[in-house]
């Protein structure tokens, strides 16, 4: 038998290296390939997610446009109907019995109680202001964790809204009380012959602090007074005292003067009607409520809710009465000063 010549063996050597190069290259262009399909299906999956995740982003803001949409508009039907109501209550008086006593003598600027409820006695003029009641807070059970502008154009960012305190001795939550004293005060008001727009009158809407006080100003609310609660770590503080935004607010620079003068009637007016202590005003420039109103506006702290008298004397129904009248009182002030 012929043995084979070394340029065949060399041939034979060369096409066998090739044919296992030819093997090695497929097998990692293989392996190549299943890699890049499985990261493509990885990168896939993933812009599905954050796709998925984009449309429940967008379909919850839209639940909660409209939300606070028909909040909005259940609300001014409510206006609207009171009003209508009430019009046609007033249309049903005698006119000589539609006159009311008020805050000021008429010879005198000066407060002076009466000892049954500060109730006070003057000529002052209603003309049919409008005034805008803010009861604060709302129920732990309405979610508005999520955050707003605390002013107009500021990069500062804070919860919609809160639950707010609670009566240590009472065990009434802030919102409540609130609320309580808010609904009497408007009475109080509609009867002394004002207008009031409520930016709630149940513990479950869902409207915020920003969109509370564009609401009050788009009902057109002459002034915007947010009724509150206080609470300390102390049990021994205790008294009332208004929050107003300072001179140097960035947002609401404008409204300084008649904001402190609205403060300062109304809480000397509800602390000589109540007896509480008179903390006078304190400025404030980080209240959303507050940045975010165009009118006059004034935070009433009405008591500490972690003082045993303070607590318990405005969870009294009787009791108040009398802080309603002194809220009314200092109101009436205001547009008579």
């Amino acid at each position: 038998m012929k043995k084979p010549s070394m340029i065949s063996i060399l041939l034979f050597l060369t096409g066998l290296l090739c044919i296992i190069a030819l093997i090695f290259f497929n097998r990692t262009t293989l392996h190549q390939i299943l890699t890049t399909e499985k990261e493509v299906d990885t990168i896939s999956e993933q812009i599905t997610a954050k796709h998925d995740e984009v449309k429940q982003a967008v379909d919850k803001y839209t639940t909660a446009i409209d939300t606070v949409q028909s909040n909005i508009n259940r609300m001014k039907q409510k206006q609207q109907t009171a009003t209508q109501k009430k019009s046609k209550e007033k249309a049903e008086i005698p006119e000589e019995a539609s006159s009311k006593p008020s805050v000021f003598s008429q010879n005198s600027t000066s407060v002076s109680s009466d000892s049954s409820a500060g109730v006070f006695s003057s000529d002052v003029e209603t003309d049919g202001h409008i005034i805008g009641i803010d009861p604060g807070h709302q129920s732990e059970s309405v979610d508005m964790s999520a955050p707003e502008p605390n002013g107009p154009g500021s990069s500062e960012m804070k919860a919609k809204c809160t639950s707010g305190t609670q009566g240590t001795y009472s065990g009434v939550p802030e919102y409540q009380l609130n609320l309580e004293v808010s609904l009497q005060l408007k009475d109080e008001l509609e009867q002394r012959g004002y207008q009031v727009v409520m930016t709630r009158t149940d513990n479950e809407t869902a409207i915020s602090n920003m969109e509370r006080a564009q609401y009050a100003a788009a009902q057109g609310a002459e002034i915007y007074v947010r009724i509150h609660a206080n609470g300390d770590d102390s049990h021994t503080a205790s008294g009332a005292l208004t929050m107003s935004p300072s001179q140097n607010n960035p947002y609401i620079p404008q409204l300084f003067e008649q904001s402190d003068r609205l403060s300062r009637c109304i809480i000397d007016s509800y602390c000589a009607a109540t007896g509480f202590q008179n903390l006078g005003i304190q400025y404030t420039d980080t209240m959303t409520g507050i940045n975010w109103s165009t009118v006059p506006v004034t935070i009433l702290e009405m008591g500490f809710m972690t003082s045993q008298n303070d607590d318990l004397k405005m969870n009294d129904a009787e009791f108040q009465k009398t802080m309603v009248q002194g809220i009314a009182n200092g109101i009436d002030s205001y547009f008579a000063s």
